[in-house]
């Protein structure tokens, strides 16, 4: 970049060389939008009408064929430069719209396996920078993170063929998984559950589930397929509600910036419990506790667990709750300017790409548009503008 500067600032006072000026044709026809950007609007105003300037004065002196070279040389960089001066003029740094959104320099990646593990004794292990393998021994339990990303308890086998679950009881120990904005992860409970959190959520669990319940803590959302025990119920608490269930697969979204704590079952039958109330649906169904309440719905169940199978699926949904989902898989601000249209949304879109792609599907409706912040290291953060 430096060096095709400063051949800028020699075609500009009229001092390149012949060789430096196929060395400036070349540079430009292998540069990229974010090279170019790079360069002032004075930088490419000026070299293009250093360019043209050229170009007339050797046409007029060119009395034969020996001087086109020299002319299509500097056609050829005019043009690219031309090119440049358009995108960085009506694109870099300005509201984008579903023709360049893509193309944006300021794209902000996805999420992806991000989150700590807190153990019993209180240390913590970043899941994002520990190597694969055993972690830790707590209890009779081995912890173990796959190649995959995920976090898998592993009932110890003892001599004798005796297990863990044989052993007497012992104090109950907990740990703690927590994603950030931009992270989710997967945990393998020791009595074989699975459980999958979406961004910004936590869940504290026991290392050993013992006694007569099987009893975790969430924030956040998370994704639950729970293993069979009749003898011993599993229990997810939050501040909203007790979910109750022996043996199913569900899914509860409990976000504190969201107006109701969302549970849906995909398979088998759950008890929401809050205080003195109780509801128990049906898959298919969703409650929906607000205010005291428990509503029950109607869903389509692909909407509200697309998150853990990687997508975005957003049904008649207004943007303000789009951008919230945005906010927390993308780890950036949202800020709105105007009056935002009241307008509804239907659309899937893969959660793996950059926030652009996102943003233009919903900017191609023609009634909202977006600016991308990325943020950088002097602390500015990363936010995305909403405008209509």
């Amino acid at each position: 970049m430096k060096e095709a500067k400063e051949l800028l600032e020699k075609y500009n006072v009229g001092k390149c060389t012949p060789k430096e000026l196929l060395l400036l044709q070349k540079w430009f026809h292998l540069m990229n939008l974010d090279e170019v950007s790079e360069l002032t609007e004075a930088d490419l105003n000026n070299a293009q009408h250093a360019l043209q300037h050229q170009m007339t004065s050797v046409i007029r002196k060119s009395n034969s064929l020996t001087l086109w070279p020299q002319i299509i040389v500097a056609a050829a960089i005019l043009i690219i430069i031309s090119i440049g001066t358009f995108f960085y003029l009506n694109y870099l740094d300005k509201p984008i719209s579903k023709q360049t959104i893509s193309k944006v320099k300021n794209d902000i990646s996805p999420g992806g396996n991000i989150a700590t593990l807190t153990l019993a004794d209180g240390s913590k292990i970043s899941l994002t920078d520990a190597e694969n393998g055993q972690l830790a021994e707590q209890s009779g339990i081995k912890i173990n993170k796959t190649a995959d990303g995920q976090l898998v308890y592993e009932v110890r086998h003892l001599e004798g063929g005796t297990t863990e679950r044989s052993l007497p009881a012992v104090e109950m120990t907990y740990n703690t998984i927590e994603t950030p904005p931009g992270g989710q992860y997967q945990v393998n409970l020791p009595d074989g559950s699975k459980v999958w959190l979406n961004s910004a959520s936590s869940l504290r669990y026991p290392v050993r589930f013992t006694g007569t319940e099987r009893r975790v803590e969430i924030s956040g959302e998370a994704y639950f397929e729970v293993a069979h025990n009749s003898k011993m119920p599993f229990r997810v608490i939050n501040n909203s509600q007790t979910v109750e269930v022996l043996g199913t697969h569900f899914n509860i979204m409990a976000y504190p910036d969201e107006s109701s704590t969302n549970t849906t079952l995909l398979e088998g039958s759950v008890k929401i419990i809050k205080e003195n109330k109780s509801k128990i649906i049906s898959p298919g169904q969703q409650t929906r506790v607000m205010n005291g309440n428990i509503d029950v719905l109607s869903v389509d169940v692909n909407e509200a667990v697309a998150w853990k199978d990687g997508f975005f699926m957003f049904k008649n949904e207004d943007i303000q709750s789009i951008m919230r989902q945005i906010s927390r898989w993308y780890n950036l601000e949202v800020q709105y300017q105007g009056i935002i249209p009241k307008k509804f949304f239907g659309v899937k879109i893969s959660r793996s790409r950059n926030v652009s792609e996102v943003l233009e599907v919903l900017e191609s409706t023609g009634s909202i548009h977006f600016k991308i912040i990325p943020g950088n290291s002097l602390g500015r953060e990363r936010r995305i503008i909403v405008m209509p």
